[in-house]
């Protein structure tokens, strides 16, 4: 495997702030990194690497990097264990002025941290979006050897994340910097025109989810929930995964095909949490996610499962939480929620605890 050098010897003059990613295709990691990007100081050049994958694939099937084309590099790693890019990655860095090194997950950490280790770069932030790996004592023992070695300014997403990662490492420095949208583009619209845009009914109570078609993602769950609810409740998914069949075949046999509107991948996710009534997330395990954020800024209320960080994306004065895996109490706080008669907007929430602006300055901060 060769670093794309061609690719990647474009602003050899330029101090550069780098992020790492493992693969850049369409999820809440990914969805950051982009917005970090996006939202850096105008003076400030910043590129962003992902280890798998090719710049013609990404760009093909998630057309919203094209904007970024020119920030973006491909190192299209294969799988397994590949020492050699550590030192190709070294090489190059200590070619140029790299002022900070920003890794998202434990693989960028691995590469991209060791390597900025032996260039010498001063800064390397680490941001942790979930834990979960964590339970396994191999990748304990593998994160607490990069901690060392690297010595990283680490930051969690979320406050669970953070008083996680100090029951294994009580000693270890970490703050939290919690993800944030756009509040500027995710905001409320008319009802009827996002639904008429997207091909869903205009005449029903609608419930959405976004996400990844994965069995982790919990849509299973969701729509053995709205079995038991009433007829005029309807579901629209929006995403595309490896479950999609066995979904649209659960929807079938529950007798639900004609109630749950499956979208695939939507690019204008403003549009699609305008048209919805309620928003739920009955994922099995999360981060801190984005998707409640995103709708809550459009206006639509949310039902989340009580994992990882959806919590603290959740708005507690309109918000209902719901164990994972639970679908007859997804049922239940699906109909309290739209049941409710409060009229109060979860949108200030957002506004106040998660604008992408805020994440992107706190991140800044830390670059300086």
């Amino acid at each position: 495997m060769e670093i794309d050098i061609e690719a990647m010897n474009a602003n050899k003059q330029q101090t550069i702030n780098l992020q790492v990613v493992q693969h850049l295709s369409a999820g809440g990691i990914e969805t950051m990194a982009l917005d970090l990007l996006r939202y850096a100081d105008k003076n400030e050049h910043m590129l962003l690497i992902s280890l798998e994958g090719r710049k013609e694939d990404a760009l093909t099937h998630w057309p919203v990097l094209r904007p970024f084309s020119d920030k973006l590099i491909f190192l299209d790693k294969q799988p397994g264990w590949q020492p050699k890019l550590i030192w190709q990655l070294k090489n190059w860095m200590k070619e140029r002025t790299i002022n900070s090194v920003h890794t998202h997950h434990i693989g960028p950490l691995i590469y991209a941290g060791i390597a900025s280790k032996f260039a010498g770069v001063k800064k390397l932030i680490h941001t942790e979006h979930d834990v979960w790996h964590l339970s396994n004592r191999k990748r304990r023992l593998l994160q607490s050897i990069l901690i060392k070695l690297t010595s990283p300014i680490m930051v969690a997403d979320a406050n669970i994340v953070a008083k996680t990662i100090k029951t294994y490492w009580p000693n270890l420095q970490i703050q939290t910097i919690h993800n944030g949208i756009d509040t500027e583009r995710f905001k409320p619209g008319d009802s009827h025109n996002a639904r008429s845009k997207l091909g869903l009914p205009t005449n029903v109570t609608l419930v959405g989810c976004s996400g990844r078609l994965e069995p982790v993602k919990g849509q299973k769950t969701l729509i053995d929930a709205l079995a038991r609810l009433p007829a005029n409740i309807h579901l629209t998914v929006a995403g595309s995964g490896s479950c999609a069949s066995e979904l649209q075949k659960q929807a079938k046999e529950l007798g639900l095909d004609k109630r749950v509107h499956f979208l695939g991948r939507i690019d204008d996710m403003p549009s699609f949490y305008q048209a919805i009534d309620l928003f739920c997330l009955p994922s099995q395990k999360e981060g801190m996610p984005l998707a409640p954020l995103e709708a809550q800024a459009c206006g639509a209320r949310a039902v989340v499962t009580n994992v990882g960080g959806s919590a603290e994306a959740l708005c507690p004065e309109t918000g209902y939480l719901v164990p994972a895996n639970d679908s007859e109490k997804m049922a239940e706080q699906l109909n309290a929620a739209l049941a409710e008669k409060n009229t109060q907007s979860p949108r200030d929430f957002v506004i106040a605890n998660g604008d992408v602006r805020m994440m992107a300055k706190s991140y800044a901060s830390l670059r300086r």
